[in-house]
């Protein structure tokens, strides 16, 4: 009877454990707070942006995978002052924001943990392509020739996935990233700064 009864609570362990082969698609996004860091990232604010997109994870067992996907990763930051401004400033008060869109790749380790494994930790590094660069504030206008077109430095996040079935699951994460590429090209007095970004994301989690 004891045998019995402990299977029984084991049982929906091993039913969401993962197995070597298995792969499981992610599809969400949210939020994100995005700034820059670097010697002359003084007077540099938080801006509010977002990323969302789509992951895949392969697993090699049930605790460890490799986790990888396309995103769009939106960064940049704000100023009070016309820090920011590319060219001739207008005259007048106004705060700067450079809007930084990025096609993000992730390269990260991806280790699960907890009673059923719905706990993970993800990390290692990433690659991200500019596809867009423009000043949003007091005018809009592209500064794309004044960025870098790549960026790459390494990332770390941590979640966990509620069960909806057997095969799909809600996730809630924190994603953070820290850039090893100046993100300014020619611009001088501007160039020591480097992306950096915080992200909380939902979405969904299908077993295929």
């Amino acid at each position: 009877m004891n045998k019995i009864f402990t299977l029984l609570i084991a049982l929906p362990l091993f039913l969401n454990a993962q197995n070597k082969g298995d792969f499981e698609l992610s599809i969400g996004g949210g939020p994100s707070l995005a700034v820059g860091y670097g010697g002359d990232a003084d007077g540099l604010r938080v801006r509010n942006a977002s990323m969302w997109g789509v992951t895949g994870e392969y697993y090699f067992n049930e605790r460890w995978g490799f986790k990888s996907g396309l995103i769009y990763d939106s960064k940049g930051a704000e100023a009070d002052e016309k820090l920011l401004f590319i060219g001739s400033p207008p005259s007048g008060s106004f705060k700067d924001e450079v809007k930084l869109d990025y096609l993000f790749i992730p390269l990260y380790a991806n280790w699960h943990f907890g009673p059923n494994r719905n706990c993970y930790l993800n990390f290692g590094p990433y690659v991200a392509f500019l596809l867009d660069a423009e000043m949003v504030s007091p005018l809009n206008f592209d500064v794309k020739d004044n960025v870098n077109s790549f960026d790459t430095g390494l990332g770390v996040g941590i979640g966990h996935k509620f069960d909806i079935s057997d095969r799909a699951a809600i996730f809630i994460e924190y994603q953070g990233t820290l850039g090893f590429v100046k993100v300014p090209e020619d611009i001088p007095g501007f160039n020591d700064v480097f992306n950096t970004r915080s992200a909380l994301n939902a979405g969904l989690v299908f077993t295929l």
